[in-house]
C-alpha cells in the first residue's frame, strides 16, 4: 500500500513576494478601514484582509504599486492550504500617511481604555399581588372531595364550640367569698403612699 500523503496546511505570509500577478479588483483603500485594522509601520506593514478576515503583509510598502501578498485563510502551519483568491494580490491604496494613522489609533484607544464592563445587577423576582377576584376564588375554593372550604371551617368549629364554652363557663366561676382561695384581701380603703423625706 503507497503511503498516505501528508494534508497539506497554510503556508507561512512573507512579507515580500515575486509575483508580478495583480489581482483584477479594485485596489483596497485603507481610508476604507478601521485604523485597528491595519499596520503602516515599515517593519511590519500588513492589514486586515476583508474577504477572510487574516492579517495580511503589505509587500511593495515603497513602491507605486503596493499589495497584498498571496495567503491561504488559516493560519500558517495549522490549518488546510485554502488560498483566499479573492483578497490574494490585491493592490492597495495608501491614502492615509502614518502620522494620521498614529493620531487615529491613539484617539481610539484613549476612548476605549476607559470603558467599563456595567455590572448587570439582578432585580429580585417580586410575585405580583393577587386580585381581587384571585382573593375571592382563594376564599371559596374546595377541598379535594369537592366541599368549600368555608363549610369544612363552620363543621370543624361545631366541633369544638362546645367545650370552648364550657371552658369559658369554668374561667367564669368564682369560689364562695370575697376573692379567690389563696389570694390576699382585696383594700378597701384608698392608699396614699408617702414620699421618703430627703
Amino acid at each position: 500500500m503507497p503511503a498516505p500523503t501528508p494534508e497539506r496546511t497554510a503556508r507561512p505570509r512573507r512579507s515580500r513576494t515575486r509575483s508580478r500577478t495583480v489581482n483584477a479588483r479594485p485596489a483596497l483603500a485603507l481610508s476604507t478601514l478601521r485604523p485597528h485594522q491595519y499596520d503602516l509601520r515599515p517593519a511590519c506593514a500588513s492589514l486586515v484582509c476583508p474577504d477572510c478576515r487574516t492579517w495580511v503583509p503589505i509587500t511593495g510598502l515603497q513602491t507605486k504599486s503596493p499589495k497584498l501578498v498571496p495567503h491561504d485563510v488559516g493560519r500558517a502551519g495549522k490549518d488546510p492550504a485554502v488560498r483566499c483568491r479573492l483578497g490574494s494580490n490585491r493592490l492597495v491604496d495608501i491614502d492615509v500617511t502614518v502620522r494620521k494613522w498614529e493620531e487615529r489609533l491613539a484617539v481610539g484607544t484613549s476612548e476605549t481604555v476607559h470603558r467599563r464592563r456595567t455590572t448587570v445587577r439582578r432585580k429580585p423576582v417580586v410575585r405580583p399581588a393577587l386580585a381581587v377576584s384571585q382573593i375571592a376564588a382563594r376564599q371559596h375554593a374546595s377541598t379535594e372531595d369537592g366541599r368549600p372550604l368555608w363549610l369544612l371551617r363552620e363543621k370543624q368549629w361545631a366541633r369544638t364550640a362546645d367545650s370552648v364554652r364550657a371552658s369559658d363557663a369554668r374561667r367564669a366561676e368564682l369560689p364562695p367569698g370575697d376573692a379567690p382561695l389563696g389570694a390576699p384581701p382585696v383594700p378597701l380603703t384608698t392608699l396614699h403612699p408617702q414620699r421618703p423625706a430627703r
